[in-house]
């Protein structure tokens, strides 16, 4: 009977179990608070004691209003919560008299508003496409058809909501049940060419940005880019803002500038402007995102 040999080698062993790496959470936190000594020492702690790793963290010292403004970007292994971590830091934010707030680091769903001029929404959409706008976007809402291919093609669902002096208040009643039935964060203005009310705009207070289409304070009203062109301007802007029931007054975000001449009609001079509007219509939202916006009073500290 013959004799097989064996190698050792290539038994069987018994396989040691997968480990399971725990989900790593990441949460920003924002801040304001009169300046005074122990604010970061304070923060730092509470994120070291509860296992975080600060990813990012920036601050501006307001001298001039004696006020301290902070973003924390943190990330760990824990089963934290923004609310819980809301309700744990609380007897800090009190001792130094904070306004704060703690965020989840996941995408923010956006509603897009937009009239006839779509090239705004066209740029949106784009850099959503490309996972470089930093939110999501839900659906597009228009008082006119003329977009909803351009949305549809995207396969964000489109909603016409036409808006007549008579149905204005109706319209508006919709959209904020829109806000609510797609969990929207926030409801960006693309070059919608309506008012919005005083009641609507407190209702979105702190998450409706406008694009404006010049460079605030500039030409307001009709035919910005004729106004000036007749004034013989240098420079083309644009300005990004929050809405607030003060019509293009409300705290800005961001502001994009383009160097013109004499040579540059109305034409010339309104191509240049939709590079500008889209270009500081998309950081801000971007910004606001990514929790880098605080607000400020009147205006805003970001954190780029």
């Amino acid at each position: 009977m013959a004799l097989v040999a064996t190698d050792s080698s290539t038994r069987t062993q018994p396989q040691p179990e997968a480990r399971v790496e725990p989900e790593t959470r990441k949460f920003v936190l924002t801040l304001s608070c009169v300046e005074r000594a122990g604010i970061v020492q304070a923060v730092t702690t509470f994120l070291f004691e509860r296992g975080f790793n600060i990813d990012e963290h920036q601050q501006f010292d307001d001298h001039l209003r004696q006020t301290l403004h902070l973003r924390s970007a943190f990330s760990g292994t824990s089963a934290y919560s923004p609310e819980r971590l809301q309700e744990e830091f609380r007897p800090i934010a009190e001792r130094f008299d904070m306004k704060f707030s703690f965020h989840d680091q996941t995408q923010q769903r956006l509603l897009v508003m937009v009239s006839k001029f779509g090239h705004c929404l066209n740029d949106l959409l784009f850099r959503w496409r490309g996972g470089s706008l930093g939110g999501d976007i839900a659906l597009v809402v228009s008082n006119h058809e003329t977009h909803r291919a351009m949305a549809e093609a995207a396969g964000i669902p489109f909603i016409h909501l036409p808006v007549t002096p008579e149905t204005k208040l109706d319209a508006e009643r919709r959209l904020l049940e829109l806000v609510d039935e797609h969990s929207i964060d926030l409801v960006v203005l693309a070059r919608y060419m309506q008012v919005l009310s005083n009641d609507l705009c407190r209702s979105l207070e702190g998450r409706a940005i406008n694009i404006h289409h010049s460079f605030l304070p500039g030409f307001k009203g009709a035919r910005p880019y004729h106004q000036a062109y007749d004034r013989g301007v240098k420079l083309v802007g644009a300005t990004a803002h929050y809405v607030t029931p003060e019509l293009d007054e409300g705290p800005i975000i961001e502001q994009e500038v383009i160097r013109v001449d004499h040579s540059y009609g109305p034409t010339a001079l309104s191509t240049v402007g939709r590079d500008a509007e889209a270009l500081a219509l998309s950081r801000a939202v971007r910004w606001h995102c990514e929790h880098r916006v605080l607000l400020d009073r009147t205006s805003t500290v970001v954190f780029r």
